[in-house]
Formats: structure tokens, sequence, C-alpha cells
């Protein structure tokens, strides 16, 4: 199965930046994701996405297909995907020798979500492509192109790549998706005919723009006959509201550090409380304010079912972020425990919409 079966309720999964908090190291961050992923798997989490983040010192992320290796072997049922892997950093024979591997070590359990965007500043990105010339928007449709002709279909006959095998890919393509924060993705998703994922995490104001012309866009594939799509939320989940928004400070000072071209390891609550917001900082909270869903259980279920409301999605990706692991660890508990008790209810349009086909064709 391809992990896009629908019911009457809105399906969970769950999105891992891996945050280095103050006072820990990448190696404890990485440790607590493996710690992470059979808890998401126990508690009903349809799949454990990692993302792809360079130069940023409180993710530790920045190789999804290494560590996505790990969960897999540490899990046996969840999904295990990329969220995602950003095709402009990296030869696309590379990415299907690896999730080609991936796939066939855990038949049926793989999910390769693309983007476009680099997914860092832009000298990194060009150390990541051993040049200092950007790569030009236009070439993400060739490396995309690439990419499939290296799973299996193939390329034209004056290609120069046709007599590549890249093995394990060919026969052992993983589920694919196409993450977006703009139109440019949903279209390409429509396009293909493939599940999409929109970052409402960092994009609020873009969602509803982006799945109306995903759904608009859409033409059946092999892998689906109807649109299905997802969008990453930002949620904190606590006791009560107070403690969960208490929490929920950490991530406000790192986001200001990070839009201040100051990333950091990821602060403690306290000395995101004890922080004097210059009115530019409390701005730049305001705006990140919009897209957190943080609040005791039922609170945050309530915002889930508006969103689920305005939206018309099939799947929520939550993204979770707190300075201490335990913390984080019951915040995805609760959401779990309270969704399977109320669960998300999808719209009558999407009940009657038709079943999807298999993806691994």
């Amino acid at each position: 199965m391809n992990g896009l079966e629908r019911s009457d309720t809105v399906a969970l999964s769950a999105l891992d930046l891996c945050p280095v908090s103050d006072g820990s190291t990448p190696a404890d961050a990485l440790a607590h994701s493996l710690e992470l992923a059979p808890r998401l798997e126990a508690l009903g989490y349809r799949r454990h996405w990692v993302a792809e983040h360079h130069n940023m010192p409180g993710i530790a992320s920045s190789s999804p297909p290494v560590l996505m290796a790990h969960l897999a072997q540490v899990t046996s049922t969840i999904r295990v995907g990329s969220g995602g892997v950003m095709l402009p950093n990296h030869a696309p024979l590379a990415v299907a020798e690896q999730f080609g591997m991936l796939e066939a070590l855990h038949p049926g359990r793989i999910d390769l979500g693309l983007g476009r965007a680099p997914g860092t500043d832009g000298l990194t990105a060009s150390a990541l492509r051993r040049g200092t010339a950007p790569t030009a928007a236009d070439e993400f449709p060739d490396q995309l192109a690439q990419l499939l002709g290296f799973f299996g279909r193939g390329f034209p006959e004056t290609h120069p790549y046709r007599s590549i095998t890249a093995v394990p890919a060919r026969g052992y393509r993983p589920a694919m998706w196409m993450l977006g924060s703009s139109d440019y993705g949903a279209q390409v998703a429509g396009a293909l005919g493939w599940p999409y994922s929109f970052a409402h995490h960092f994009m609020p104001e873009g969602t509803e723009d982006a799945l109306r012309a995903y759904r608009t866009s859409f033409r059946p594939s092999a892998d689906l006959d109807a649109p299905y799509s997802m969008i990453g939320v930002s949620v904190l989940v606590a006791e009560t509201d107070d403690h969960a928004r208490y929490l929920a400070g950490s991530g406000l000072l790192a986001f200001v550090r990070l839009r201040s071209g100051r990333p950091s390891l990821y602060p403690s609550p306290e000395e995101a409380a004890r922080h004097q917001y210059t009115p530019m900082e409390e701005r730049l909270v305001q705006y990140r304010m919009q897209s957190q869903v943080v609040g005791s259980p039922s609170t945050v279920r309530h915002v889930l079912q508006d969103l689920v409301n305005r939206t018309d999605v099939d799947e929520l990706m939550v993204v979770t972020m707190a300075y201490d692991h335990a913390d984080r660890l019951e915040s995805y508990r609760l959401l779990a425990d309270e969704l399977r008790a109320h669960p998300l209810e999808r719209s009558e349009r999407h009940r009657t919409t038709a079943a999807l086909l298999p993806s691994n064709s």
C-alpha cells in the first residue's frame, strides 16, 4: 500500500526536524529521532518524515536518506520519508540510487518527497552544488525527468543517460510526493497526478491558493485517480494552554533569530521568557504565531478541525518542536490520544471521492 488510503477522518503524520537544543549535541538530536519513531508508530501516526536543512545549528536532519535508513530499521509499519529532499542540491542519479536502495530494503514503506527550494542560504547551496552559479528554477523539470528516468521510466533514444542503469532504483521506486510552499509545486503535483504536501507551517497565507491550484490542475495517473493533499502544521500540545504557550516560547525565539540571520541552537523556554523583544522582533513573533497551533489537547483539536474545514486536506503532518525531548514526546502522545477519542472529520465531498490506485507501479 502507498499510505494514501482514505477514511472518514483525517490521517495524522509527523515531520521531524531533529532539533538540537542548547546544551545538547547533534548526536543527541539524532538519538531522539530514533526514539521518537517507534513511539509514533505505536501511537498510530501514518508517516515519520525528516526534512533536509543545511547550515542550521539547531537542526540535525541534513541527510534524510541516511537518517531514514536508521528510522526504518527501528520500526516495522510506519511509513518513513523525506519531507523533503531538495532536488536542486543533488544529482538525480544519486537520489534514485539512495531511495531505490531504501525501497529495496524496506519495501512499501518509503516516501520520497521532493522540493525545488535549496533548503538553505545561497552560499551553502553553492557548496552543495560545487559551483557558484545558482541552479535556475527552469532546470527542475529536467532534473525531475532524469530522476523518473532512472527509476524506470527510461530516456529518449538520443538521451546521453539512456545507457545508465540505476541500481537498485529500477524496479524499486518509492511512493513519490511533490512538496511546495507556492503554486509551482502544486501545479507540478497536479500535472503528474502525485500527492501534494504544502508547507503551511511556514507559509500559511498561501495554503488555500496552492491547494486550489493542485486540485484544479490534477490529472489522474497510475499513482492516483483523485487528488490527495497534506499540509504541514506546527503543533505543540501540553496539559494546559498556559504551559503549552510557555513551551512554545522556545520556537518563537528560534524563529526570530533565524529570520534575523542568527540561527542558533534551540533555546530553552526559560531563555525565551527572559528575552526582551524589539518592536521588529515582536512583529516577527506575531507573524509566526499565525501558523502555530498551541494549547491543551482540546484547544488544539478545535483549531485543527477548523483548519481541516477550510482546507479540505486528507492528511496533517505535524511539526512539533520543543526544547526538552520529553515535552516533544508528550505533545505527540497527547495529540494522538485526543484525536483517537475525537477524530478530525473530513468534508462530505472527500468522503465520496473514488478509491485510490496503488502507487508502486
